[in-house]
Order: structure tokens, then sequence, then C-alpha cells
């Protein structure tokens, strides 16, 4: 089945971190892939949560924030701050975020500080909680780095790189890295989140009034190891 975009079924979109785009950032990026552009900061505080003084943890801490700009979809999206309170997506995709840079870092070695995550969406084609997870990573690489070289850290808390790709059933066929057209036309979903190391962090799936096979969701899993191995030499590049 020809896509939308001629790409192949195991490829995924075209793909641009620029470094350094929010120069009061620790680190930042801003991360293109296909028509999907999120901008993705690192910022360092230096304390703790208080419920982590309270009961007494040791280390830092990574938390995560995600909006949509009201410009970023077809349609004005409305800020969360104009209702009144954080939607559940928008909540669900901060907290992914989250969890997945907690599992990149070695939180005792980020010491006694914060590490902010923000994720600003642009522009929205699809994928774009897949693109603030790629795009963060490489945002607290950079903070990290830069955290090095002011003597802040001993040495690098990143322990392992980590980045996301989306898969799916559309026509009856796995696909790689879905757009929105081929996301809203999905039979079945998934989100992959990876380290470096092989291993999953998340999968987020589920058939879309549909059910799945065990060959097909084989299919779509290895489609998403393909898809994040090219994600992670890219982060590489930029991180090196």
């Amino acid at each position: 089945m020809p896509r939308n975009d001629s790409r192949l079924h195991d490829q995924i979109r075209p793909l641009t971190i620029q470094p350094d785009f929010a120069n009061n950032a620790t680190g930042s990026v801003l991360i293109s892939t296909g028509n999907t552009r999120v901008i993705c900061s690192a910022m360092i505080e230096e304390n703790v949560p208080r419920w982590m003084k309270e009961q007494q943890v040791g280390g830092g801490w990574v938390t995560a924030e995600y909006s949509m700009l009201p410009y970023s979809t077809e349609h004005r999206k409305p800020r969360d701050v104009t209702k009144g309170r954080l939607d559940g997506r928008s909540s669900e995709i901060q907290r992914l975020i989250g969890r997945s840079l907690r599992a990149a870092l070695d939180l005792d070695k980020l010491g006694s500080r914060t590490m902010w995550i923000d994720c600003d969406v642009l522009q929205a084609d699809g994928g774009t909680r897949t693109a603030s997870i790629t795009g963060a990573c490489v945002a607290a690489g950079l903070a990290c780095k830069k955290l090095i070289s002011q003597g802040l850290l001993k040495e690098n808390p990143i322990k392992s790189l980590v980045a996301a790709v989306s898969v799916g059933i559309v026509a009856g066929e796995a696909l790689l890295d879905l757009n929105y057209i081929e996301d809203r036309d999905a039979a079945v979903d998934f989100n992959v989140v990876m380290t470096q190391a092989g291993e999953f962090v998340e999968l987020q799936g589920s058939g879309e009034e549909s059910t799945f096979s065990d060959t097909q969701l084989a299919s779509m899993l290895a489609l998403a190891k393909k898809g994040i191995a090219d994600l992670l030499k890219a982060q590489q590049a930029i991180l090196a």
C-alpha cells in the first residue's frame, strides 16, 4: 500500500534535531519529524520536590511538562490555562515523558536537583509524544554536558539514551512512524519507548475498534526497533 507521503512501510519520517534552540535553557533542541515540530528544553533547579525531602529520598528528580500551542493544529487549540485545568491527554503525555527520561538518567548522579523537561508542540502531524521523548532526551544530554563543563557534575548521569516511535496497522499493513492521517485511520496504534540498550521503557497500544494478532504485534515491534535504532543514531550524532 503506498503511503500518502511516499515512504516505505519501515521508514521513519525525515528527521532533524537542531540543538541549542532556546538560549535560556540549560539544554534544548527543536526536533522535526516530518511535519511534526516540537521544542524540547531541559532546565535545572537546584532543589528537589518536597516529597523527596520529607521521605528522605536521595538523588535528584526529573519531571516534564507538555503542551500544544494554539496554532499547532489545523483548528485553534485553546490553551489549558484558559480552561483552568490540564486536559487528560496532556497530563498523560507529560507523565510518559517524565517516566521515559527517568529511565535514561541515574538520579543519584544528578545530585540534589530537579531537571525540568518542557515539550512545546509548534506543529502537530502525528507522533507528538514520541517526538517529545526523543527530543527531550537530547535536551537532557546537552544539559548534563553543560553542568559537567560548569563543574556542577563530576560525571554524566545519562546512563542510556531513550527514543520513541509510533507504529500501527493501517489497511492491514504494519507501518512505522505514523503521520496524522495514518494515525487517524489506524486499526491498531502503538507508541514504543526503548533505551539504547534495546530494553523497553513503555508500550502503549490498543485496537481502535479492532483486534490484533501475535504476528501483527511482532511485526509492529520489529518496525519500532528499526525506527528507534535510526532515532538513536541521530541523537548520538548531536551529543557527540
